[in-house]
């Protein structure tokens, strides 16, 4: 009988496992870990960046032709836009690093590390507003008329 009482708790632990998967319980995570994902992904893309203006650059001495041809495309609206995403990564990166850095090597750096992570966000707002709107400028006058 005690086989059958535990059996039947085992498989209603089962079930309710896997209700809970049904029903939602995926783990979102907390802006901390959120913040950590971003910075391995701003950092991959900014190292990325480096690698082809390392190699684009280098273009210059093998074929001048060759290297104007690379540069006029990156004049293009789409280039402009990875351009502020560019400078979007490159700015969040270093400010949440400067975080990181807090919060490694100041004592009270974990326990303000939220608080932190909200103003290295506000911070990133505040200047990517008007910084995408000076990158931008020419594109969008280019686009829908207005241009120079």
């Amino acid at each position: 009988m005690s086989t059958t009482a535990s059996t039947a708790t085992a498989a209603s632990a089962s079930d309710r496992a896997g209700a809970s998967r049904r029903s939602g319980t995926f783990y979102r995570g907390d802006p901390g870990m959120w913040s950590w994902v971003a910075h391995r992904v701003t950092g991959v893309l900014t190292f990325f960046f480096l690698f082809v203006h390392v190699l684009d650059t280098a273009l210059v001495r093998v074929s001048p032709n060759a290297y104007d041809e690379v540069i006029e495309t990156y004049k293009t609206p789409f280039v402009n836009l990875l351009e502020v995403g560019l400078v979007g990564a490159v700015l969040f990166h270093a400010l949440n690093g400067l975080r990181v850095i807090l919060v490694d090597f100041w004592e009270k750096g974990p326990k303000y590390q939220r608080p932190m992570l909200w103003t290295t966000l506000g911070i990133w707002v505040v200047v990517m507003i008007p910084g995408t709107y000076f990158m931008l400028e020419r594109t969008v006058s280019e686009l829908f008329g207005g241009g120079h």
